[in-house]
């Protein structure tokens, strides 16, 4: 006997075998409005993607002082976002780590280089006079203070010579990118916003891989073929990572005996050079770092210092955002190079801009008679004010805390350097509070029109805590783009 086997579906959307005809004209209305709203349905979506495919790239300013971390915040969104160019990178940022760590040594050889030509001129074991400022005291001294120098302080001078040559071979190699600014004429803190200021073109950027135009991705661009492609060389080669690596590791033993001679430390410690804050900082990792086998983390990669020229643009396609490409504006910071800030303001999605709140007692490199504190407030006023960025998203990085933490960890108050501090307590979570406090007024006075707030309290070189702030951040500006696009 043969069974007929129907199909469960086919069963239940079957029309009732008792259907009035009535019923029955229903039912195909029904059916046909049903279908009819399936594909508006449809539709709708398929337009919807094609529109967010066709809207333009979300674009997302840096903005911030130089040092402010901006360059670290970008490498933290390509960390996330791109890692396969991050790891072509990867190898190439040796030589901008080992760029850090000798201009770290230098520092230090240069500092104690002038005690001991002071203490040699008066002819005995010890100095009363200082010739070098910190970057957080214009008037520091030391005197009084006896050094005891012996050989051995002089022998470390005579041994670590050769990093002299190995920082401007490595600076050569680089370009621009790995020269730090030391003084500029003295230029206005807000230079876009100045009367008569004519907007700059924008320069086309290269296309390769996440894009940049001037700025330090130029500078590991001309490594990458070369210079850190291997990560175990033979001792005996030409390249130039051979001589430099075989300089380093004979220099490693007296570069640690360097930074942590008691000596050392206390005219470092009486100068308030304090090296630790300063960015590029890689004296605590030596023993690690100075081998022929070293891959630079992505630690010290964020880490890693190498100054940003003119306007670098970066692009990265969110995997978590439809697919939606982003461009990522790196601006230099310094007030020389803010001129051309205003160019890509227009049609900006949002700014991120950041502001170091451990600098209340530093000064600009370009003008030291300009606190950087000082300075990180003029700018925040001046980006609120701007009309033009009236509708633009603007999320506040407040910088730098783990740095602001050990100062006042140190001693320093805060009511020293700015006066209007008063007598509120000396902690760290207070003093956050303060600036941010400040930095709401300033938003709240001079935005021409009302604004939400964002803000975040940041170290953008601990790479887990800034990821999840961006994965936040990236959410609040996606949803401000595909609001804009009137998709949502």
């Amino acid at each position: 006997m043969r069974m007929s086997v129907e199909d469960p579906l086919t069963l239940a959307i079957a029309p009732p075998k008792d259907e009035t005809p009535q019923e029955k004209d229903t039912r195909e209305q029904a059916e046909i409005e049903a279908r009819r709203i399936s594909e508006s349905i449809d539709e709708q979506i398929r337009q919807e993607r094609a529109a967010l495919k066709k809207k333009k790239s979300v674009k997302v300013l840096l903005l911030g002082q130089s040092e402010s971390g901006k360059s670290a915040t970008l490498k933290n969104f390509q960390l996330q976002h791109a890692r396969r160019e991050w790891a072509e990178e990867r190898a190439a940022w040796r030589a901008v780590i080992y760029l850090n760590l000798v201009r770290n040594i230098v520092r230090v050889l240069d500092i104690l280089g002038r005690e001991v030509s002071l203490a040699e001129g008066e002819k005995r074991p010890g100095s009363t006079a200082i010739e070098y400022l910190s970057d957080s005291d214009d008037e520091s001294t030391s005197r009084g203070i006896v050094y005891h120098f012996s050989d051995k302080h002089r022998f470390m001078q005579r041994r670590l010579g050769p990093l002299r040559s190995i920082q401007s071979d490595l600076e050569n190699k680089l370009g621009p990118e790995s020269q730090e600014v030391r003084s500029t004429v003295s230029v206005s803190a807000t230079p876009f916003d100045s009367p008569g200021f004519q907007l700059l073109p924008k320069r086309p950027s290269r296309d390769f891989g996440i894009n940049s135009t001037n700025g330090w991705k130029s500078a590991l661009e001309k490594l990458r073929p070369s210079m850190m492609s291997s990560s175990r060389p033979q001792r005996r080669s030409n390249s130039d990572h051979n001589e430099i690596t075989d300089v380093l590791v004979a220099c490693k033993e007296t570069m640690l005996e360097l930074w942590q001679d008691p000596v050392v430390q206390q005219v470092l410690s009486h100068r308030k050079t304090n090296i630790e804050d300063s960015p590029g900082f890689f004296l605590n990792d030596i023993d690690r770092i100075v081998s022929y086998d070293y891959e630079p983390s992505d630690n010290d990669i964020v880490r890693a210092r190498l100054r940003t020229v003119g306007v670098q643009e970066h692009k990265v396609v969110m995997d978590d955002g439809n697919g939606k490409e982003w461009l990522l504006y790196d601006v230099g910071g310094t007030r020389s190079s803010r001129v051309a800030w205003a160019s890509y303001f227009d049609d900006v999605d949002a700014i991120i801009f950041l502001c170091p709140i451990s600098c209340f007692d530093e000064r600009l490199r370009e003008d030291r008679r300009i606190n950087r504190l000082e300075d990180s407030y003029l700018l925040w006023k001046s980006v609120c004010s701007s009309r033009i960025l009236a509708k633009t998203e603007i999320i506040l990085f407040l910088n730098k805390c783990d740095l602001l933490h050990n100062k006042i960890k140190r001693g320093m108050c805060i009511k020293d350097h700015i006066p209007s501090y008063g007598s509120r307590k000396n902690d760290t979570i207070t003093v956050m509070r303060y600036f941010q406090q400040h930095f709401r007024e300033i938003s709240k006075q001079y935005s021409p029109e009302p604004r939400p707030f964002f803000i975040h309290f940041t170290s953008v070189i601990d790479t887990k805590a800034t990821a999840a702030t961006l994965s936040v951040v990236e959410e609040s500006i996606l949803r401000t783009h595909l609001r804009n696009a009137d998709l949502l």
